[in-house]
């Protein structure tokens, strides 16, 4: 019971923000559900209660490591969001408070989700309820990445039902009893029908790849992270990627019991190469610094999809990586948003000497771009790391070679950007804004940065033994 009290405590946050009638007043909710939900979540993972009757709903090791992450990262958000909203009192809030919390319940329920169907209507209401937050500045380049938002990924959340419309069938076929609960799936996997089975990881891999972002599936990211606000960015980017992830995770459970499990990495490790490739050349010299946030989420999803192609001990890697990924993301889209309000503009033709305009903000900025290019000692570099050395490790030398390549690029592309931004000279004709620096919105991506650098240095033992026990759902370990 306490499980289902994760997804409905953010449905009565909802409820209660939308009838409070005053702008000010409203934001608060957000920070004290965040709160209440972290807790909870906290409490979860120390002691799981056993599956639900007939398997539908169970935080298993991968459900614990994602909702962890999702929970944390919306927490800072939510605390983000009421000195971000403070400074917009005058413009409507409410759909946004309304719209942040039911897609916290959704996430939520795509982590404890051990059925298809179930995890398949979670992951659509999570698409759904980041429209209206897209869409918050009211322009029209907002709403049409709001619309291509909508209607790519929800082509591509189609796709994946009919992947798990052919799953179901597949076991029709091979006369085994009809079930889309995991662990019947895994343990059936190997007598599915081949035929349907295949046809259903495509479905799937293309499906849940495009929520991702996956290249060539990521034309919907660019336009998306570059209209929303940051916070709305930063959710993006981490929340609603890990859930998709996740999803992706379950197929690929499902395949490392089955005969395909060769081929399904074999796909994932191209399609992770062929986004770090995208990347690259769309990184560089790129003139819009939040669309630019948005290449570095292909080139991430990218790095995952080739640790898990690696497979052995390159997954342990990609699930660490999933979470210094969301975190380290966090703080680049609430320090650019600051940035952004700073300079009402989001072009680096006159984004210039951050550091000197908003110190604070340029230098979380800094930090948070150092650690998301890879370099020690942050996060990121310890599990992109244990990627790469996995996969000389195993012989993988071509693949090893050109993850070190493309990472060379992408960091020589964001610096181009990212060096000028923050330590350029103010230019003279830009325009003079009221925005500077304040705690609310400084203290929260500053709260991540430093989580983003301790797990860099030491990684406590609870959650190596999570990353390690779900490694191990997906066939390897560290």
């Amino acid at each position: 019971m306490l499980t289902w009290y994760l997804v409905l405590l953010p449905l009565v946050g909802a409820q209660i923000s939308w009838v409070i009638p005053d702008n000010r007043k409203r934001p608060f909710v957000l920070p004290v559900f965040a709160l209440v939900h972290l807790a909870l979540t906290v409490a979860l993972v120390i002691q799981t209660p056993p599956p639900s009757p007939g398997g539908w709903i169970y935080l298993d090791p991968l459900g614990k490591l994602v909702l962890l992450c999702n929970s944390i990262l919306f927490a800072v958000c939510a605390f983000y969001a009421v000195g971000y909203l403070g400074y917009r009192h005058r413009r409507p809030n409410r759909i946004l408070c309304l719209a942040l919390l039911v897609c916290l319940s959704a996430m939520t329920l795509v982590t404890i989700s051990q059925h298809l169907g179930l995890l398949w209507i979670a992951l659509e209401a999570t698409t759904l309820a980041m429209a209206p937050l897209v869409y918050f500045n009211r322009n029209a380049r907002s709403i049409e990445a709001t619309w291509k938002y909508l209607l790519i990924c929800s082509v591509g959340i189609a796709i994946a039902l009919l992947g798990i419309f052919f799953l179901a069938y597949s076991t029709i076929v091979a006369n085994q009893e009809v079930s889309l609960v995991m662990s019947s799936l895994i343990a059936d996997a190997a007598n599915l029908h081949a035929g349907w089975r295949h046809a259903a990881f495509i479905f799937l891999l293309v499906g849940f790849g495009t929520k991702m972002g996956l290249a060539p599936l990521h034309t919907w990211k660019p336009d998306a992270y570059g209209e929303a606000p940051g916070l709305v960015g930063a959710l993006l980017a981490g929340g609603l990627v890990n859930c998709a992830l996740l999803a992706l995770l379950r197929v690929y459970q499902i395949a490392a019991a089955s005969t395909e499990a060769l081929l399904f990495q074999q796909v994932l490790l191209a399609m992770g190469l062929v986004s770090m490739a995208f990347a690259a050349v769309f990184m560089a010299r790129q003139s819009d610094f939040k669309r630019m946030l948005a290449y570095s989420s292909v080139e991430h999803v990218g790095i995952i999809a080739v640790a898990l192609g690696i497979g052995k001990g390159a997954l342990f890697g990609a699930l660490l990586h999933m979470m210094n990924n969301a975190l380290t993301k966090g703080v680049l889209f609430l320090s650019s948003g600051n940035i952004h309000r700073a300079y009402n503009s989001k072009s680096t033709q006159y984004v210039r000497g951050a550091l000197t305009r908003t110190p604070w903000s340029g230098a979380l900025f800094l930090a948070a771009f150092l650690a998301i290019t890879g370099s020690p000692p942050f996060a990121p570099f310890v599990s992109e790391f244990m990627i790469v050395s996995s996969a000389f490790g195993q012989g993988n030398h071509v693949t090893g070679g050109l993850f070190l390549f493309f990472l060379a690029l992408i960091f020589i592309g964001m610096a181009s950007t990212v060096l000028p931004l923050v330590m350029g000279k103010i230019p003279e004709d830009i325009e003079r804004t009221p925005y500077r620096d304040a705690v609310p919105t400084v203290l929260p991506p500053l709260v991540l940065m430093a989580v983003v650098l301790v797990l860099g240095l030491w990684i406590p033992a609870p959650l190596q033994a999570i990353i390690t026990e779900a490694a191990g759902l997906l066939g390897g370990g560290r």
